[in-house]
């Protein structure tokens, strides 16, 4: 896609790290502040995309030729296809935004886990030069196809990314511009945060060397940022995260190269886990209670700090 663009991967090796909540609700907020939005659920569990649909409108209308995993699987067919007709705009947070910005979503699949497979097999070649270009040809697919709706002129692209580091994962890492890391305050949450870190390095690396080689000339080369972790699920005493909580982010923000959203999404177990049956994502809901409104005040300054990191008006 265009440059100004902002492509971002949300990503986390651990899952249950409210990774798709994130996505979800930044993309909404967003659409609601006004921008142009689109979101990808590159995740097999499909979880980003049940949170807009329900899986008996999702099984009769875009499970059969309308989702990702169709769109990997047509490469077969010789030439990049386009994802214009996969995008779709989720109807019921459509009516809340009423025009004030855009909310695109492009659906999952269960069965995406199996496209991983098929693109291990590709990656071969009879020497080592075409085994460099077959590596390009398979990471970037997902950078090409976004290039070809760069006319639809999205504000931010969101990609909601496995909880692994596959290769469907790391065509997402290469669309992208920027990185965001979703985190609960645990000791497993955080553990795989600085070897994703190095695993996003070393990819980046591979695929920059690699792309000297493609079709014997120099490719368009890549560097995405980590724009920084983000806090979920995070419990509050006294006006602030809870002291077993603060420990966990103290120790991230310690880590060398990687910084830390001071703001936070707190934890609500029953508000969040409710959201996707009325196919609308929290901040779009009209609550009235006081610790409801201060889950989407927190939700609304989370996106905040991400605008400005962005530097999105």
């Amino acid at each position: 896609m265009e440059e100004r663009v902002h492509v971002v991967a949300v990503i986390n090796y651990k899952g249950g790290v409210g990774k798709t909540s994130l996505t979800a609700n930044l993309g909404a907020q967003l659409a609601w502040e006004g921008h142009r939005v689109l979101m990808i659920d590159l995740d097999p569990q499909s979880s980003l995309t049940f949170s807009f649909l329900t899986p008996d409108v999702w099984e009769k209308e875009f499970a059969p030729k309308k989702t990702i995993k169709g769109w990997f699987d047509s490469f077969d067919y010789g030439k990049v296809p386009s994802l214009e007709p996969l995008i779709f705009v989720p109807k019921r947070a459509s009516e809340i935004l009423h025009g004030r910005g855009q909310l695109d979503l492009i659906s999952s699949h269960l069965g995406l886990i199996n496209v991983d497979l098929e693109l291990a097999t590709k990656l071969s070649g009879a020497s080592l030069a075409q085994s460099k270009r077959n590596f390009i040809d398979v990471h970037s697919r997902l950078a090409l196809g976004l290039g070809l709706i760069a006319h639809r002129d999205y504000d931010v692209v969101l990609i909601d990314c496995p909880p692994n580091f596959n290769i469907v994962t790391k065509t997402a890492i290469i669309a992208s511009n920027y990185l965001l890391v979703p985190a609960r305050p645990d000791y497993l949450s955080t553990l795989g945060i600085d070897y994703l870190i190095r695993s996003v390095d070393s990819l980046i690396k591979d695929y920059n060397d690699y792309a000297d080689v493609k079709d014997g000339s120099t490719s368009v080369k890549i560097d995405p940022k980590v724009l920084g972790v983000v806090f979920t699920m995070i419990q509050e005493y006294g006006g602030g995260p809870m002291a077993a909580h603060k420990q966990y982010m103290a120790q991230v923000r310690r880590m060398d190269g990687v910084s830390v959203f001071e703001q936070y999404i707190k934890r609500n177990d029953t508000l969040f886990a409710s959201a996707p049956q009325y196919s609308v994502p929290v901040v779009l809901h009209g609550y009235t209670s006081d610790s409801h409104r201060s889950v989407v005040s927190g939700l609304e300054d989370v996106t905040a700090e991400f605008k400005k990191a962005l530097k999105l008006s």
